[in-house]
């Protein structure tokens, strides 16, 4: 392949990021062109404009959620760069393919108080599968690859490149175009495969998991069919979400925090437990009983996640997709199937009933009023299934996470914060999302606090036309640390909202809709609208007054009174709502 012939150092850059596979770059313009202005003049490069690095770095985890491919976000040093930190605090936790690229002041001004100096590879090294500085300009293209095939391959997560200002000052180095960098699949050890299945035949309730790595492997097809093959109930993970249709027969919603009673039931029964693709974080386990005590086979692309959490029986290095098709693979041999085959009839029996508690447990309430599970399953009617679904992590929307109040099928695009869950993810990462598949309904479930905190995000979604269709619960506050408090009995009034909101000024100044609803008829007719905004371009934001009582099954599972009412009454007043 010839050379090609750029006149600055971005233009290489823009065109090594493009030729490695990535097709976002996202951030705020820098004083002076630099890698969004080159990367608006390569073809197949999308470059999105943002008002705050954190949102940016949000906006290229949705991107990434949506498409599969690694995202770019370009900042530069100093304030720049530390505004970007919590959000790609987000996308580590997450584990999302995003490539940093940032500059690096002159060389003569480090140490002599050089302005915007910060040492951004020590910032960064907490987060960071890799950081480099490019000093050269022969360097350039291959520490851009290198950072792309980094940002995919393993566990997935986020590259950091610093170019200096030297090189940008060098004249362009030679590119050679090159094809995009390819993800990496290798299958586990054979021997171990078959001890793993070997264990799985034999188990009396196995149980799979599959967490967020299943998605990028494209591992739904093979985790169903090993599912189906030993008659076991599959949860998944926050981030795993979507990898099986959650109306599938064997599907049994979410693992640990967000599990449904009575399918908590399974997972406290089950004698092997396999996990794909899951780190097995904390919320996983929340609430699990007796977890420790199982057999553990545990699946992953990284060997760091072994022993993590906890200790497997069986550990099986792999591509998700790959082990997920070998363990199946093994199952169905002859010999591994009459032992699955004796209780695969009871377990497909015990899965059935435990669903159909699921669905009785959560019916839509009687009364005019709105509580959180009927303003969701209305909002879900409205966009269907196969939606895109952001999630943040706050009190009320955490109902959200809970099957079956919220089904999504395997066409179903849904993001959600990592272990991090920082406040005000959700907006901007649908604004990412969004860019990559805008024909696609893409929709945010948060809390009003949330919302604010993600607000810079929303004039980049008006300039881009997105329509997106925002579900905001208000509760006049911060509902988790009240809900804190409540239970110690500790004063609650730092967590109150004093102040109106602006948010739905703030929509309609942007051109959008802001509707707020208490009953579900004027729901109803603010969806129908959402649906023609969508249509038109425009974002609507639904706000839905919401009670401090009503909250997510999970919760009270996990931290608070199992026996406590499922609902509030849904006439009472909402406690603490901005009038």
């Amino acid at each position: 392949m010839s050379a090609t012939t750029e006149t600055h150092p971005w233009d290489v850059v823009a065109g090594t990021l493009a030729d490695a596979g990535c097709d976002l770059v996202v951030g705020l313009p820098s004083d002076e062109p630099g890698l969004m202005d080159a990367a608006g003049a390569v073809p197949g490069l999308t470059v999105v404009g943002v008002r705050d690095q954190r949102a940016g770095a949000c906006a290229a985890i949705g991107h990434a959620a949506v498409t599969g491919r690694p995202a770019v976000l370009a900042v530069n040093s100093g304030p720049s760069f530390a505004n970007a930190l919590t959000g790609l605090l987000e996308a580590s936790s997450l584990g999302a393919p995003v490539v940093v690229v940032t500059t690096r002041v002159p060389a003569l001004g480090i140490g002599r108080g050089g302005f915007q100096h910060t040492d951004q590879a020590a910032m960064a090294a907490p987060l960071a599968k890799w950081t480099f500085l490019v000093e050269d300009p022969r360097q350039l293209t291959w520490a851009l690859r290198r950072a792309v095939h980094l940002a995919v391959n393993g566990a997935p997560g986020v590259v950091l490149i610093e170019i200096a200002d030297e090189v940008l000052r060098a004249p362009a180095p030679e590119r050679r175009p090159a094809p995009p960098v390819r993800r990496l699949r290798f299958a586990a050890d054979a021997e171990e495969v078959r001890r793993a299945a070997a264990l799985l035949a034999a188990a009396r309730l196995p149980v799979v998991v599959a967490g967020g790595g299943c998605k990028p492997a494209g591992a739904g097809p093979a985790v169903r069919r090993l599912a189906e093959l030993l008659g076991a109930p599959v949860f998944t993970t926050a981030a795993g979400r979507g990898v099986i249709d959650e109306e599938h027969p064997l599907a049994c919603g979410l693992v640990g925090l967000y599990t449904t009673p009575p399918a908590d039931r399974l997972l406290a029964d089950a004698d092997v437990v396999l996990a794909i693709g899951s780190r097995l974080e904390e919320t996983a386990r929340m609430g699990w009983d007796g977890l420790d005590d199982k057999t553990l086979v545990h699946v992953d692309v990284d060997p760091a996640v072994f022993l993590t959490a906890l200790e497997p029986e069986v550990a099986l290095l792999g591509d998700a997709a790959v082990v997920a098709g070998q363990l199946a693979d093994a199952l169905a041999e002859p010999a591994a199937q009459a032992p699955a085959a004796t209780g695969r009839a009871a377990r497909t029996a015990a899965v059935a009933a435990v669903r159909d508690g699921m669905r009785a447990r959560h019916t839509p309430a009687a009364g005019p009023g709105l509580t959180v599970s009927d303003a969701l399953r209305m909002l879900q009617e409205s966009v269907r299934r196969d939606a895109t679904l952001v999630q943040e992590n706050g009190l009320h929307d955490m109902w959200g996470y809970h099957c079956p109040v919220v089904s999504v099928g395997d066409g179903a695009r849904v993001i959600t914060p990592g272990e991090q869950t920082m406040v005000g993810f959700g907006l901007p990462a649908a604004v990412g999302a969004a860019v990559a598949d805008p024909a696609r309904r893409t929709v945010l479930v948060c809390g009003d606090g949330a919302f604010e905190m993600g607000l810079a995000a929303l004039p980049t979604a008006v300039e881009r036309g997105l329509g997106l269709t925002v579900l905001v619960l208000d509760n006049g506050g911060y509902g988790w640390p009240r809900f804190v408090r409540a239970e110690e009995g500790a004063p609650d009034a730092l967590t109150r909202f004093a102040a109106p909101s602006h948010t739905d000024a703030a929509v309609r100044a942007l051109g959008g809709d802001a509707v707020r609803c208490t009953t579900a008829a004027e729901l109803a007719a603010a969806l129908d609208g959402a649906a023609k905004a969508h249509a038109e371009g425009r974002t609507t934001v639904i706000t839905v007054p919401v009670h401090d009582t009503d909250v997510p099954v999970g919760v009270r599972r996990v931290f608070a009174d199992p026996t406590a009412p499922e609902h509030p009454a849904a006439t009472a007043p909402p406690t603490g709502a901005a009038a």
